[in-house]
C-alpha cells in the first residue's frame, strides 16, 4: 500500500493551494488527500458562514482529526502556514508518521510577532470585535505577505480565491499570550514522528527566524530556501522544494513509507 499524503492548507485558502504537491506526490505513487478547513468550502464572492468567525483552532483540528481517522492507514501530514500548526497538533495527538512543515505557523509559547506580520493583519485588527468575525487580508496586504515572489500577473487571479478567515483562530494563535486556553499549545513531548521543518529566506509571514524554533522546538530536520516566500508550494521554483520533501521521504524508515 503506498503512503498516504495529507495535506492541509493555510489561512484564506483552501486544497488548490496545494494542488501542485498534489500532482506532484501522486505521480511518484503516494496517495494523497488534500483537505478542506471547516467553513472555507464557499465560493470567495459569497458571505463567509456564520459560524467561521467564531471557529477555534481546536474546533480546526477537532475536524482534522475526524478526517484523519477515517482514512485506511495513518498518514504523513503536509501542512502549510496555518495548516503546519494544525499538522503540529495533529501529530502531537498520535495521527501522523511524519509531518512537513510548510512555512509554518508558530505554536504558543513561540514568540513570532514580527513587524512585517503586524503589517499583514493590520487591518483586521482596526474593526472592534475582530476577534469574533471572518476576515481577510486587503489586497495590498496579502501582495505584502504572501505574493511578492509571484508574478504580478498572478497576484490579483490568486487574491480573487482567497475566502475569510476566523478572527478568533486568529487571535489564539497571533495573540496566544492573551488567550488562558492556550489552544494554540503543542506538548512537543508527544510528537514522536520525523518532522521536518521548512523555511523561506523572503517569508513575511512566518519568517525563517520563526520556523529555526518551530524546529528546535521538536529536534526537526530544518532547511531553509533562498529566494523563496510564504507561497512556496506556488512560486517559481517550487519544484525544488517538492523535491527535497521526497528525498527526505525516501530516507525514512521503510515502516513510515
Amino acid at each position: 500500500m503506498s503512503a498516504t499524503l495529507f495535506l492541509i492548507h493555510g489561512m484564506w485558502g483552501g486544497p488548490w493551494c496545494l494542488e501542485n504537491y498534489v500532482n506532484y506526490f501522486d505521480a511518484r505513487g503516494y496517495s494523497c488527500r488534500a483537505t478542506t478547513l471547516l467553513y472555507h468550502d464557499v465560493p470567495p464572492d459569497t458571505p463567509p458562514d456564520p459560524r467561521l468567525g467564531n471557529t477555534g483552532v481546536r474546533d480546526y483540528v477537532s475536524a482534522l482529526e475526524a478526517e484523519i481517522r477515517a482514512l485506511p492507514d495513518k498518514p504523513i501530514l503536509i501542512g502549510h502556514s496555518m495548516g503546519g500548526l494544525f499538522a503540529q497538533m495533529l501529530a502531537a495527538r498520535g495521527l501522523a508518521k511524519a509531518v512537513i512543515l510548510l512555512t509554518p505557523t508558530a505554536p504558543a509559547g513561540v514568540f513570532a510577532l514580527r513587524p512585517s506580520i503586524v503589517r499583514s493583519f493590520a487591518s483586521s485588527h482596526l474593526r472592534w470585535g475582530f476577534w469574533r468575525k471572518p476576515f481577510l487580508q486587503t489586497f495590498a496586504e496579502a501582495k505584502y505577505s504572501m505574493m511578492h515572489r509571484l508574478p504580478e500577473s498572478q497576484h490579483r487571479p490568486l487574491y480573487d480565491r482567497l475566502v475569510p478567515d476566523s478572527g478568533r483562530a486568529m487571535v489564539e494563535i497571533g495573540h496566544w499570550y492573551l488567550d488562558r486556553g492556550r489552544s494554540a499549545r503543542v506538548d512537543a513531548a508527544r510528537v514522536t514522528c520525523p518532522v521536518l521543518a521548512i523555511a523561506a529566506t523572503e517569508d513575511r509571514l512566518t519568517p525563517a527566524a520563526v520556523v529555526r524554533q518551530v524546529a528546535r522546538k521538536y529536534g526537526a530536520t530544518y532547511k531553509e530556501f533562498a529566494g523563496h516566500a510564504h507561497w512556496i508550494a506556488g512560486e517559481p521554483g517550487w519544484e525544488e522544494v517538492a523535491d527535497y520533501i521526497a528525498d527526505w521521504l525516501q530516507q525514512l524508515p521503510k515502516t513510515v513509507c
